[in-house]
């Protein structure tokens, strides 16, 4: 039950009042006046509301991205802060409170003003000690409580808070009548601060009302409380100060020297006092201006230095022992703020940056079990650039920051860590096994990009540096084998597949044999072997499943949706997954829906993937979600903008080389043709079987389903050894082109679908209010946008429709 806000009916009407009519409302005031306290009887009346803690964050994107968390939404990698942050709040009935900014509001305003320019559902409130001076913001300003007079009668709500929180605290009472002279001094000297009078009435609970001096300010008020504090518990006050984010019960007492039992009795002294305040999870934290106070104190004492040391009994103590096991529910998890600072802290010594480095290669298997990528990256990547650490742990950190960068940011940004790894291994002890394993990675980041090439390249390097054949040999040619289904190198794929499956397994490698079943069982389907390429999949589903390798299951479960339309998936929240693992699932979706007739929504999610998979640079998935969107706008009836989604897939698919996937871009460029009434419909066709001859491959899926009747053979040139001829391509784009001409307009230069996006911005329109009329999803709309600008050579939708204007 929420403490009563004495005296605030006004402010409470305004509030309620502000949050029916605005979107976006400010409560603005001193530290102490009780913002906090009035949006949660705010929050508790509106029902739906996400809250999240600002105390203590230092930047605009850090904000930002707390939100998101809180929303349980990250933005995709391309995309910004904003835009995430704009796409979850306008399809959701969610009221944002941001409790607690302590940066300047001037510096996250512009990002908020942006959501609420882009959304007509998004709604926000703020708690902060200044207004954003934003267009769209509306202001309740809170106050101190009104004081009496001495010419009043000793009565209102000042007067009542202060004499129910000496009830609450116990010891000596308030006579008003007796006291009213001290009464009316120290109510006066807090300035009507509620925060102010609860200090006052601890101290009078403690020492009577006659013994305690008035106080004009926070940190007299503090002071003065920190002064009737025993030894323990202002040793524990000092060093909770010292932490920048709550706590739980473990670290304060790892912190302050004593064990749990003795913590929770020093803490909940520190709380009756309001120096501390235990927030909704059960951790400690402390407002800003106590905490510094709190610091001031700790200057002149080695407590600073006793927290490190504890920290770092904590992490060394709660963090996995084996590197390569974490659990996604580890009770340390609800402390990683702590986790972080302390691994920063260890690594910012040169003394201890190996304790720093150990405990970011230790809880990295937890934070990626857990989905955590993004704050696996920015504590590895600060790891490292905190300076060099242990050659062999150094090459890990830098491979797993590579993965969780290229999970979060797109395939290739985790690159570069890629390289700062092959630096560290060549001055570790066995400088071969640590570049073997990079350059595995390396070719995963390939792979997933779509350079099959180079993936290849990287693979089979992996191989010769791990000449004694350790493990990593397993993984690059489980990569291999991917490469070659890809390519259509059957046979290269299945002699790969079975030097994988011929070794022997340990636990923790069972994984690449499912995967290499998997693959087989895709070259079954590539090859029309239906009912060998159903089992194959189903019994590696259910033994990934038996041994909880999550991420092959559902790799594997994906495929066996394709081959069995009966079958049903477990369920998986889609949000939660990996990118790279995402994208096929929702690809599947797409499918489905589109096999059930429901072409819209399956044109509108296949259009969310491409969005995705463009933006964080998985080659393949785009290659795929394409070739569904291209059916779907077909089948919608735009053959036009269906033309340019093919061919577009055809590039992309001839560029890897994905051969396989060329002959369905040409499928579906036959049907186009024959819509209308093209007579080169049969020799697309003739190049499509042209390229599935030498694999043995069958037009399964799409193609099976409108099958084209083709030419005797392909045009002279088109397909040359079962490949593409780059002059195949660019002859198959120029039959869909239409007739060249010079653009005479900015505009001239957006697709079809673009210019219909930019017409809607200039009319007004947000991305979800476009992409309702256009049967899109509202990331799709931005990422037409974003190359709108990148075209255009703008930056905002004003100067958008400024142009479209101009032009109509």
């Amino acid at each position: 039950m929420l403490t009563p806000c004495l005296g605030r009916e006004q402010v409470q009407e305004r509030l309620s009042s502000a949050l029916a009519t605005s979107r976006w409302v400010s409560l603005v005031g001193p530290p102490g006046s009780g913002k906090t306290l009035l949006a949660r009887h705010a929050a508790a009346e509106e029902g739906n509301t996400a809250w999240v803690h600002a105390r203590g964050i230092r930047s605009a994107e850090a904000v930002l991205t707390a939100c998101l968390d809180v929303l349980g939404v990250e933005a995709a990698p391309g995309d910004s802060r904003e835009s995430a942050l704009s796409l979850v709040l306008d399809g959701a009935d969610v009221l944002l409170v941001v409790d607690g900014l302590d940066l300047d509001t001037g510096r996250v305003g512009p990002s908020f003003q942006q959501v609420l320019d882009t959304t007509t559902r998004a709604r926000l409130a703020i708690t902060s000690l200044t207004m954003a001076g934003q267009p769209a913001e509306r202001v309740v300003r809170v106050g101190p409580l009104r004081v009496p007079s001495e010419h009043e009668a000793l009565a209102g709500p000042a007067v009542d808070l202060l004499v129910g929180r000496v009830d609450a605290a116990g010891g000596h009472p308030v006579d008003l009548v007796r006291h009213e002279d001290d009464v009316r001094r120290l109510l006066e000297a807090t300035g009507g601060l509620p925060l102010l009078i609860e200090q006052i009435a601890v101290q009078i609970a403690q020492v009577g009302v006659t013994n305690v001096a008035p106080t004009a300010s926070l940190s007299e008020a503090v002071h003065a409380l920190y002064e009737l504090l025993d030894p323990d518990q202002q040793r524990c006050f000092r060093r909770l100060s010292q932490m920048s984010a709550p706590v739980s019960i473990d670290v304060l007492a790892e912190i302050s020297g004593v064990d749990r039992v003795r913590a929770s009795e020093l803490a909940a002294g520190l709380v009756r006092r309001s120096l501390v305040e235990v927030r909704p999870d059960g951790c400690f934290d402390m407002l800003s201006p106590i905490r510094r106070y709190g610091a001031l104190l700790a200057a002149s004492t080695d407590d600073g230095h006793r927290v490190l040391e504890g920290v770092l009994r904590w992490a060394d103590r709660v963090a996995p022992q084996d590197t390569n096991t974490g659990a996604a529910d580890a009770p340390w998890l609800a402390d990683l703020p702590v986790m972080r600072d302390a691994i920063l802290a260890a690594c910012a010594d040169p003394g201890t940056r190996d304790v720093g480095y150990g405990l970011a290669n230790r809880i990295f298997s937890s934070l990626y079990t857990a989905m955590r990528a993004r704050e696996a990256v920015e504590i590895l990547e600060a790891t490292l650039l905190s300076g060099d650490g242990p050659a062999a742990i150094g090459a890990q950190v830098a491979r797993r920051a590579g993965i969780a960068a290229s999970e979060v940011r797109g395939t290739y940004e985790g690159l570069w860590l890629l390289d700062r790894a092959d630096e560290h291994a060549r001055a570790a002890p066995h400088p071969e096994e640590q570049l073997a394993k990079t350059a595995s990675i390396r070719a995963e980041m390939h792979l997933d990009a779509g350079d099959l090439a180079r993936a290849e390249a990287e693979a089979r390097r992996a191989i010769e540096l791990d000449a004694v054949g350790r493990s990593i040999v397993r993984q690059a040619t489980r990569t291999l084998t991917d490469v070659y289904v890809s390519q259509g190198r059957f046979p290269e794929a299945v002699r790969a597949a079975a030097s994988i499956m011929a070794s022997t397994d340990t636990n923790d490698e069972r994984w690449i044999t499912l995967s290499a079943r998997t693959l087989l069982s895709r070259i079954a389907l590539e090859q029309g072997r239906l009912v060998e390429a159903t089992s194959t999949v189903r019994a590696v589903v259910q033994e990934a499943r038996e041994l909880a390798e999550d991420r092959v299951a559902l790799l594997a479960e994906t495929l066996l949706r394709e081959l069995d339309r009966g079958y049903q998936p477990a369920p998986v929240d889609r949000d939660s997954l990996p990118w790279a693992v995402r994208l096929p699932v929702l690809t599947q979706d797409a499918r489905e829906l589109f096999a059930a007739g429901d072409t819209r929504k399956a044109a509108w999610l296949a259009a969310d993937v491409v969005a995705l998979a463009d933006s964080s640079r998985l080659g393949r998935d785009g290659v795929e979600a394409r070739l569904l969107l291209g059916r779907a706008l077909l089948a919608n009836g735009d053959a036009d903008q269906a033309a340019t989604t093919f061919v577009t897939a055809l590039d992309q698919a001839a560029a890897m080389p994905m051969p396989l996937r060329v002959a369905d871009a040409l499928d579906g460029l036959g049907h186009v043709a024959a819509t209308r009434g093209q007579r080169e419909t049969r020799f697309l066709a003739a190049a499509a079987a042209a390229l599935r001859a030498p694999r043995h491959a069958a037009a399964w899926g799409y193609a099976a389903r409108f099958p084209v009747d083709p030419a005797r053979s392909a045009p002279a040139g088109w397909v040359v050894d079962g490949e593409l001829t780059p002059e195949g391509a660019k002859a198959v784009g120029a039959l869909f082109s239409g007739s060249p001409t010079e653009p005479t307009t900015a505009l001239d230069l957006l697709t079809a679908a673009q210019r219909q996006v930019a017409d809607r911005v200039a009319d007004g329109l947000t991305s979800r209010q476009i992409a309702e009329e256009l049967f899109l999803s509202p990331r799709t709309i931005d990422a037409h946008l974003t190359h709108i600008f990148r075209k255009l050579d703008i930056n905002s939708r004003a100067r958008l429709a400024a142009i479209v204007a101009d032009s109509r």
